[in-house]
């Protein structure tokens, strides 16, 4: 074996396993390191895969906690906003898809973002003497060293792919497509999508609609056939004893046997405002749009076709089109003017500051009550199951 080739001399299916093992660990730092147990404290992490996952993105990546940290806290308090770091509604798709990097760098050297929003990250003598202290080239021509020694030229490929992983598949892709393309379980305030239910190849961070939902949560999976594998090695380092799940997205259940609603009901209801928001949705605006437009004429159901987005989407994410037909479609149909007017009431209870929980109460009540009494039978159902809402364990 000559030294010129490196320490390794694998076969061809040798060298493409290691590529994807270490283009693996690299995006399960970023996902379960930064994200979700830096960036949103819904994991805490054994402090060996801490150090282990900071050594290994400094090297492979360039990046510190602090400043990934900070980028991406900004990017949610600032959402599709002209400070949003990197919003394709401000920036353009293109830009955000081929410079994303770019962005996250520019970013990056602003120290008032960086001291705003890092609080919480490491601040001990390897973040402010080598991760953040030194060049961020110096981590990078260390991995490019490594693989250089192990494998020789080939391992220049492989380091080239290490390098082009994240700004590709995160600054580019997530950051890029999931706030422009895909499905949404939650009509959330901002643009974040699902780009496929499962994407093993970014570690779960394709289901972003989920996660901008329900930041905090430490498991991106929502629907049963999502399949978020950063959320399988969670589990598996749990059982190791590595790791410790603090949070997930809240699962309400339906009581059928409660009548009264309580604070309990309160507090699942609030917590559970996206589920219950997306339940509206599919079970109140959908079933009264179908029937009214079984009962419209070609003429009106021109308009209907495109009404179910315009009565579900935030009021922020519509444009000229959407404001248009909801207008038309609430004026020629009183049953969806009214199903809509309960929706946007029910939003403005969570929205609303009380000055007691007990009043919070009587507002749901309350509520409910006049639902029930509206004479939509879709709406009265759903304001009966309001009644159930318990919550249990992610």
């Amino acid at each position: 074996m000559s030294v010129l080739n490196g320490l390794f001399d694998l076969p061809w299916w040798g060298y493409v396993l290691y590529a994807v093992l270490v283009c693996q660990i690299t995006i399960a730092g970023v996902t379960l390191y930064l994200h979700r147990s830096q960036a949103h404290l819904g994991l805490d992490l054994h402090p060996v895969i801490q150090q282990f996952f900071r050594a290994w993105l400094w090297t492979t990546t360039g990046m510190s906690t602090r400043e990934w940290v900070a980028i991406h806290r900004k990017h949610h308090a600032k959402c599709e906003t002209v400070d949003d770091p990197h919003s394709p509604r401000v920036y353009g798709i293109r830009k955000v898809l081929l410079e994303g990097a770019e962005l996250y760098r520019h970013e990056s050297n602003n120290a008032e973002t960086i001291a705003k929003y890092s609080h919480g990250t490491p601040n001990d003598f390897m973040e402010n003497k080598i991760y953040s202290g030194k060049p961020k080239e110096m981590g990078i021509y260390i991995s490019m060293a490594i693989n250089l020694i192990l494998f020789g030229p080939i391992g220049l490929t492989i380091w080239a792919l290490q390098m082009v992983w994240i700004p590709i598949h995160a600054a580019g892709g997530i950051n890029g497509l999931g706030h422009y393309w895909g499905y949404r379980n939650y009509e959330t305030v901002d643009d974040a999508t699902n780009l496929i239910p499962w994407a093993f190849w970014i570690g779960g961070e394709e289901l972003h609609n989920n996660h901008h939902a329900y930041p905090s949560s430490a498991k991106f999976s929502i629907k049963p056939w999502e399949f978020d594998i950063g959320w399988m090695y969670i589990r598996v380092l749990e059982t190791l004893g590595l790791a410790k799940v603090k949070k997930v997205a809240p699962q309400p259940q339906i009581d059928h046997s409660k009548e009264q609603i309580d604070m309990e009901t309160v507090k699942a209801i609030i917590r559970s405002k996206m589920h219950v928001m997306a339940g509206y949705a599919d079970t109140v605006i959908k079933p009264v749009l179908q029937e009214e437009y079984s009962k419209a004429d070609e003429q009106a159901r021109k308009v209907l076709k495109h009404a179910q987005v315009a009565l579900t989407r935030e009021e922020v994410r519509m444009n000229e089109s959407h404001r248009q037909t909801l207008a038309q479609t609430l004026s020629s149909h009183k049953s969806l003017e009214l199903v809509y007017q309960y929706r946007s009431q029910l939003r403005e209870i969570w929205e609303r500051t009380y000055e007691s929980q007990e009043k919070l109460l009587q507002a749901i009540i309350e509520w409910c009550r006049r639902a029930e009494q509206s004479g939509v039978e879709a709406l009265r159902q759903f304001a009966a199951s309001l009644r159930g809402y318990t919550l249990v364990a992610g």
